[in-house]
């Protein structure tokens, strides 16, 4: 789905977007870890006081933590529209003003009453958490400004081994389907014309951007024009059979995913065979994951077949990880008379952020 301007520049911000609850619950876990350092740290008090101290500086941190993600939150609208210098030192400023606030407020509330803290204890006070706030706060959002530099730079590693594993995908069949071209221009020009913009539809799909996401139904119309090209060229030597009933026709999928597999199930399996065979498509949606397979009849040198196989399909393996995770991926199954291939992936409809679940 394309990104409004506004969301292009909060993509573009350093800081992690505080309104999650997950980056939220990191924030209480953090903020509760540096509470047991700051009760545990001074040796001259008993062990046992400094535990005693732990609830009350619990409390005191948390309330910092969680002022400073709340402020961070309302304050990101406006931040996104800065560069990430600006937006560092306001958002440094933000967090030290809430140190003080909440500081003051603890002052007042809880020592101010016991008429035990004079003036120059208060600001002793004060500037010891304003420096501790300081000193961790500083450091923590350097931190989240290195992550997303490290975040940017293996996206575009993983984009650039995307597109160039995705540029490999040529269809071999280029001279093969001039030649019926060729053949057909002047007896059957009508079907040479369909062919002529199948292909250019197979071609402008293999130079695509790797990140776009194509619904499903528009890849199996794809893979449909690819093998309405070899039908042209093999005639009855080729059969078909089609069960997709199942599949989510909405779910999106990388461009080229399956086309390719049709490719070596042809080249590698029915143009061996003098009497052709018969090349089955299937699949369906199991548990929001989707397997689609491809099978095809095996020809008697498996040896060659599996080493012409092996490029295309450590491609789309490779793409499916990089896309999907461990939740995509690609099965080879081979029986005596038939090679499948299986690939499975999770149905998406959108893409999502993560950082909001």
């Amino acid at each position: 789905m394309p990104l409004t301007a506004k969301n292009q520049n909060c993509e573009e911000l350093f800081l992690p977007d505080f309104c999650a609850m997950r980056m939220v619950f990191v924030v209480v876990i953090i903020a509760e870890l540096a509470a047991f350092v700051l009760a545990l740290a001074p040796l001259e008090i008993p062990l046992q006081a400094r535990l005693n101290n732990l609830g009350m500086i619990s409390l005191y941190v948390q309330w910092c933590a969680l002022g400073s993600c709340a402020v961070l939150c309302l304050a990101r609208p406006r931040l996104c529209g800065l560069s990430n210098s600006q937006a560092g030192i306001i958002s440094y400023l933000l967090i030290l003003l809430v140190i003080i606030g909440v500081t003051e407020l603890a002052y007042w509330l809880v020592y101010r009453p016991t008429n035990h803290a004079t003036l120059a204890w208060h600001w002793h006070f004060l500037s010891r958490n304003l420096a501790i706030g300081a000193l961790i706060s500083g450091p923590v959002l350097r931190y989240f400004y290195v992550q997303k530099q490290w975040q940017r730079n293996v996206q575009a590693e993983s984009e650039a081994r995307l597109q160039a594993l995705q540029s490999r995908i040529r269809p071999h069949f280029l001279f093969n389907s001039m030649n019926t071209i060729a053949s057909l221009v002047h007896g059957q020009p009508q079907q040479a014309e369909e062919a002529v913009e199948n292909l250019a539809d197979l071609f402008r799909a293999s130079l695509s951007d790797a990140r776009q996401r194509i619904p499903l139904h528009e890849e199996l119309a794809l893979c449909r024009r690819y093998l309405e090209i070899e039908a042209l060229r093999l005639g009855d030597r080729l059969q078909q059979e089609w069960d997709v009933q199942q599949l989510p026709e909405d779910a999106l999928v990388p461009p080229l995913i399956i086309q390719p597999l049709l490719e070596n199930a042809i080249y590698h399996g029915i143009e061996p065979l003098t009497t052709g065979g018969c090349i089955s498509i299937s699949g369906h949606l199991d548990k929001k994951q989707i397997e689609i397979t491809i099978r095809n009849p095996l020809n008697d040198n498996r040896q060659q077949q599996s080493a012409g196989n092996q490029l295309a399909q450590e491609n789309i393996k490779q793409r499916l990880t990089t896309l999907y995770g461990s939740q995509g991926g690609l099965k080879i199954d081979s029986s005596q008379d038939a090679y499948q291939v299986t690939i499975h992936f999770p149905y998406q409809v959108q893409h999502e952020d993560p950082d909001r679940r």
